[in-house]
């Protein structure tokens, strides 16, 4: 009798203690369940190229509402800003890849796991509807590292204080946005005008390029330009200049910042400081303005030229340079233009450089849903979602796996061959900054001595410096 009284004391007991064990869980499942609004916020695509993503999504999680709002970029940062610093941002937003130090105060870093709600049929006779609470892990860094091209995991992973304890730091890596896709400049070609020049083949490497522009240029009897080579040489009236620049300094050997993100495109690096006299910097300026200087047998653009985007649509330049999102504009504008697109020009012998730009998915660190907030943007980025979003806008991935089938697509197939050379580099804490710094650059940098060019540099960098800030 006395071990029967025990052992149903004990299974009383035990029954109690499992009843206040499920306690919380139910709890914590009826507030995960419950319908929640992820506000999202874009800038360069509308929602169609996201509406089979979304559906999908409301599948795995019904009780998830998606609410995209699309800003114009001219309006997009001063928008996003406001409203963070005002308690009604978005959970979800897009960052450019040259603004992830500025934006690090205000975003939350993606955590190693979540909790996420999901909603399963149990039963055999009788079926049934049941909500469950799982742990799911996220993307890890070596994951990120891995799947996600170089440049990417190296503006993406930051060091941060991840410590919820304002008395306490907790300095680790983590992952602070995701892209869908990656861009790289490339060579848009009038074909025609090659053609009416004689010139065979599209020029892949810079010392092949100068001569075939001489070629193209067409000046009338007062020296003007009638027919323009290339649109390189200025800043103000060249689609970003400040980019082209950037990457001819990269493929020259500038090294343009220290590990710690701080500015060094005007030094020379102590590798190449027993093989040149000059920082690799000043050589790339000289060479990029010396289309605009008159003096120079390449001379093909000034800045009374119209900007560098109307004058390739309007079939007075051969060459531009430019990225892939400007190919759809090229159409509309010019559709009967001949057109080509090959590879952005490199040094020869030097090991090819591109620069890398792109638009990623981050969460606000003010969002209420912030456990579905980062599932969602994982979500997005699983290759089977990640190709739908990229087969809509024509873009090279971000995603190495996904680069393959894209080599041979006539539009983007030159972009996604390049990416895997993309580089990227902490532009400071204000990249508008930083590129208006580097426009003044090129601009005061025509045909003057070298002294010139080297003081400029110097204070362009000094600029980007007065930026810095993580």
């Amino acid at each position: 009798m006395n071990f029967l009284k025990r052992f149903f004391s004990s299974l009383l007991l035990l029954s109690f203690i499992g009843a206040g064990c499920t306690q919380a869980p139910d709890a914590a499942i009826v507030a995960a369940s419950k319908p929640k609004t992820l506000v999202i916020w874009g800038v360069v695509d509308d929602l169609t190229p996201y509406d089979e993503i979304f559906n999908s999504y409301r599948k795995i999680a019904p009780n998830i509402s998606i609410e995209y709002r699309r800003f114009r970029l001219e309006d997009y940062e001063s928008a996003l800003l406001n409203a963070l610093a005002e308690d009604r941002g978005p959970d979800i937003f897009m960052m450019h890849n040259t603004w992830v130090g500025k934006y690090m105060p205000k975003i939350l870093p993606m955590p190693l796991s979540i909790k996420v709600a999901t909603k399963t049929i149990q039963g055999t006779l009788k079926k049934e509807t049941v909500w469950q609470l799982n742990p799911e892990k996220l993307v890890s860094l070596r994951q990120f590292k891995e799947e996600y091209l170089d440049a990417v995991s190296k503006d993406m992973i930051r060091n941060t204080n991840i410590s919820t304890d304002p008395d306490k730091k907790d300095f680790q890596d983590r992952i602070m946005g995701m892209p869908l896709s990656v861009d790289t400049l490339a060579l848009y070609v009038n074909k025609d005008l090659l053609n009416a020049a004689g010139i065979a083949n599209i020029p892949q490497t810079w010392d092949i390029f100068q001569e075939a522009v001489k070629r193209l240029v067409k000046l009338d009897d007062t020296s003007a330009i009638i027919q323009a080579g290339v649109a390189m040489g200025t800043g103000v009236n060249i689609n970003r200049s400040a980019d082209i620049l950037q990457a001819i300094m990269m493929q020259n050997g500038a090294e343009m910042s220290k590990a710690n993100g701080s500015p060094t495109f005007a030094v020379l690096p102590e590798k190449l400081s027993g093989e040149r006299d000059l920082p690799p910097g000043n050589q790339a300026i000289s060479f990029y303005t010396d289309f605009a200087n008159p003096a120079k047998d390449n001379y093909s653009w000034n800045k009374k030229m119209p900007n560098s985007l109307e004058a390739f649509t309007s079939g007075k330049v051969a060459f531009m340079l430019g990225y892939s999102y400007d190919l759809p504009t090229i159409k509309a504008r010019a559709p009967k233009l001949n057109l080509a697109i090959s590879k952005f020009p490199q040094i020869a012998g030097n090991p090819e450089a591109n620069i890398a730009n792109y638009w990623a998915w981050t969460v606000s660190k003010k969002t209420k849903s912030s456990d579905i907030a980062w599932h969602f943007v994982n979500y997005m980025h699983k290759p089977e979602q990640a190709k739908l979003y990229l087969k809509a806008v024509k873009r090279p991935a971000a995603l190495r796996a996904l680069l393959p089938a894209q080599l041979d697509d006539e539009d983007i197939g030159v972009f996604a061959a390049q990416v895997l050379n993309a580089q990227s580099w902490y532009r400071g804490n204000d990249a508008k900054a930083t590129e208006d710094a580097f426009i003044k650059l090129i601009d005061t940098s025509i045909g003057v001595e070298p002294e010139v060019i080297s003081k400029n540099i110097h204070d362009a960098q000094n600029i980007v410096s007065q930026t810095y800030a993580y």
